[in-house]
């Protein structure tokens, strides 16, 4: 079994099955060992204090409970690439398909076709895969 991604924070607020949970550190915390992404780091200087985040609750943790949530291992790189590899991908792939069709007016076009198609799709893919269990966060851990 891969190995998850773990981080703490406190249950804010319970929602049937689900907590809210406070973080008050962003991202999986492995920003300096090998293979870490650095996300933290960069999203550190667009947003600051704590992040409220939906997550399953099977082990029935209570408001105030700090708590530890996982993420099963490789999640985050395959949301990430979705989220901005693929609106990037598809900005520069339309782009290219426009200048050969119509120059610079073609190139605007088709980057903006690009990254509207890549938006939409990452939107409905985000919205369809909501029941997902697999691919969300959850309490492993009470204390």
């Amino acid at each position: 079994m891969a190995e998850e991604t773990t981080i703490r924070g406190t249950v804010s607020a319970l929602d049937g099955d689900e907590a809210l949970v406070v973080i008050e550190q962003g991202g999986c915390g492995r920003c300096h060992e090998e293979g870490g992404c650095g996300g933290q780091n960069l999203t550190q200087m667009f947003c600051s204090g704590p992040k409220n985040y939906r997550v399953a609750n099977p082990l029935g943790a209570q408001v105030g409970e700090k708590v530890t949530v996982a993420i099963a291992a490789g999640t985050i790189r395959q949301t990430a690439n979705l989220a901005y590899g693929l609106p990037l991908t598809a900005t520069i792939v339309g782009a290219a398909i426009g200048t050969q069709i119509n120059g610079d007016p073609g190139a605007i076009a088709g980057a903006i076709i690009g990254i509207a198609g890549a938006l939409i799709y990452v939107r409905r893919r985000a919205q369809s895969s909501g029941g997902n269990l697999a691919s969300r966060p959850y309490i492993v851990n009470r204390s």
